[in-house]
């Protein structure tokens, strides 16, 4: 297991770095794990040792990056902190790089641990809003709940019904699942 600090810390900071700049420069298709390995001034066979592949790697990255970097915004009601947070959810997991990270996090995840530690990073989202709102007196539904009437439906559209999501669509799905 890799020390949380220390000079497993900085391979990985520094491959990742390596990674996001290089798909910059040159693409996302052109890279190899010698082009990254460089980069990162490391060698091949530690990209190889940590990750095993460049898709794992990609993947690796991809999880990473979608994790939120803030706590969802409070707007003072649930449905303003929901419909917020759904919107902006949509933008970033529809658009170009979104579908891109959400691709190669999935396609180096053979067991199935990056897909879940995606959907964590959602519900940690998700109930951060819906603590806020039980503070505030406000009825909520469940974590789950609001996975599967607002995210999942986002998640199949973003993946296999591209275009047509937008604001509005976002804001459809928060008001099914309040009912309002």
């Amino acid at each position: 297991m890799a020390r949380p600090g220390g000079r497993s810390a900085r391979v990985q900071e520094a491959v990742h770095t390596a990674v996001r700049e290089l798909a910059a420069e040159v693409g996302r298709d052109a890279l190899t794990v010698p082009q990254i390995a460089a980069r990162a001034e490391v060698t091949p066979s530690t990209v190889y040792r940590r990750w095993g592949d460049l898709q794992a790697l990609l993947s690796d990255v991809a999880v990473e990056h979608l994790r939120p970097e803030a706590p969802p915004q409070d707007l003072g009601t649930l449905e303003a902190d929901l419909q917020v947070w759904a919107e902006q959810f949509l933008d970033e997991m529809a658009s170009p790089a979104g579908r891109a990270y959400i691709r190669d996090a999935l396609l180096g995840d053979p067991d199935g641990s990056n897909a879940g530690q995606c959907s964590a990073y959602a519900a940690e989202q998700i109930d951060v809003i819906l603590e806020r709102a039980a503070g505030r007196g406000e009825s909520a539904p469940g974590t789950e709940t609001v996975l599967d009437h607002v995210v999942a439906p986002m998640m199949y559209r973003i993946l296999f019904r591209p275009g047509g999501q937008d604001a509005a669509y976002a804001r459809l799905l928060v008001r099914g699942v309040l009912g309002t």
